[in-house]
């Protein structure tokens, strides 16, 4: 699969994804690509930079997040807390805002500040990203666009009302599927037209060299909390990091920390939709290497390499890619990644919450779901309880309109205890 785009200078050394990753990007933007891989790298090694940074996620966002031990969890998933095993969820859902994507904002919009550029665009799936962007932005008072499809816009209203309410423009994408690949196509058409003095917020570990590699750094801080506070609350590393992957952010900001530690696992989960041989959005499980928004990956393709649509119940899942370094992990053997379908996906969503009083994101939901055979591989792998650590990257208010379409009242039980607490109201 090719885009007619040209590639250049390979990706700094200290950035090995072996034959993924790249910059495949058209003639009118590679001065601003180039830019940021110059100026990146100045950013990060910059204490002051760092600093600015540190303190806004400290003050504004709320950092460090919880580590919240799930026993309850555990307990409906068979796993025996009092031999040694346990589950830990990291709280990215406890975030300002509501999720992991607002550490990757701030950090770009510093940096977008650092280069001099006075617009940010972005674009969003599930709307937790457009909502990050369009906060930060509020904070620092730059105008700001959101490109959105139509068909996420239609499902995540509530994320739409807030992003306008924060000052953002958010404009529906009717192209294709009208979700979040063709969402990041109009922002890479409004990129070009406006490189001059325009930051395009990619929001997560793909694109064009070095967006994966700055967005992983920019969301490392969430992997950097949880193994210090595994050390600390648990008494030792996990043996298991688990994490959803729809582009891969939340799932390499986890990753990032434990990559160097050959005993904990890593296991990402994507999107089976309505299962491997229907639609589904499991790029990692049914993907071929191709070039796509930037990128040489595992994409979405038939024989001929024209793209697949994908689908997922979760917005933020529906994508048809993956991050190059996750494709680059997966081919060496250092992560594995799991598929779940949505069916599963809303099972886990409904576990979570009555088991620990927590909604997760239907993304997270997805990382959730896939628990029950983790358990059992790893309890056979190392003969004893496993202790996992998760990475919970949102939280489900956005999807509430999602899952009462397809939960409703009566499956969930409401109706039922009513019911009972009626007739137990009239007895007494």
């Amino acid at each position: 699969m090719t885009t007619g785009a040209h590639e250049s200078h390979a990706s700094p050394p200290q950035v090995d994804f072996g034959r993924f990753g790249g910059r495949f990007v058209a003639e009118t933007l590679m001065p601003a690509v180039e830019e940021l891989a110059r100026e990146w790298p100045r950013a990060w090694a910059d204490p002051e930079f760092r600093g600015e940074y540190t303190r806004i996620l400290s003050e504004y966002v709320g950092r460090p997040s919880a580590l919240t031990p799930a026993p309850r969890l555990a307990q409906a998933l068979g796993l025996d807390w009092g031999a040694g095993g346990g589950i830990w969820l990291k709280r990215e859902d406890l975030n300002h805002t509501g999720a992991h994507k607002i550490n990757n904002c701030v950090g770009q919009v510093l940096l977008a500040r650092r280069l001099g550029k006075t617009r940010i665009i972005a674009e969003t799936g599930a709307g937790q990203h457009g909502v990050a962007i369009a906060t930060v932005c509020a904070y620092f008072g730059m105008p700001c666009v959101v490109y959105m499809g139509a068909e996420d816009v239609a499902r995540q209203a509530l994320n739409v009302f807030r992003m306008r309410l924060l000052g953002a423009e958010v404009h529906p994408v009717s192209a294709g599927a009208a979700t979040l690949k063709d969402a990041i196509n109009q922002a890479l058409r409004d990129w070009v037209a406006n490189v001059s003095d325009t930051h395009y917020v990619i929001g997560s570990v793909m694109g064009p060299d070095p967006y994966p590699v700055m967005v992983r750094e920019l969301q490392r801080v969430i992997g950097e909390e949880a193994r210090e506070q595994m050390l600390t609350q648990a008494e030792g590393l996990p043996d298991a990091v688990v994490a959803c992957v729809g582009g891969g952010s939340n799932a390499m900001g986890i990753f990032a920390a434990f990559v160097g530690d050959p005993t904990v696992e890593l296991i990402g989960v994507e999107a089976a939709g309505e299962g491997l041989d229907g639609r589904h959005a499991a790029t990692m499980s049914k993907g071929e290497v191709g070039v796509y928004h930037g990128m040489r990956s595992l994409v979405l393709q038939d024989e001929d390499g024209q793209l697949q649509e994908a689908h997922s119940i979760s917005a933020g899942l529906d994508y048809p890619g993956i991050g190059p370094e996750h494709a680059h992990l997966r081919e060496t053997g250092r992560a594995r990644y799991l598929a779940v379908d949505d069916t599963q996906a809303l099972t886990a969503l409904e576990l979570l919450s009555r088991r620990e009083g927590i909604i997760p994101a239907l993304e997270s939901a997805h990382a959730i779901a896939a628990l029950a055979p983790i358990i059992a591989s790893l309890r056979a792998k190392l003969g004893r309880e496993p202790r996992i650590l998760v990475n919970l990257s949102g939280r489900g208010d956005k999807d509430m309109h999602t899952v009462m379409g397809r939960l409703d009242a009566e499956s969930l039980g409401v109706v039922e205890r009513a019911r009972a607490a009626s007739r137990e109201g009239r007895r007494s």
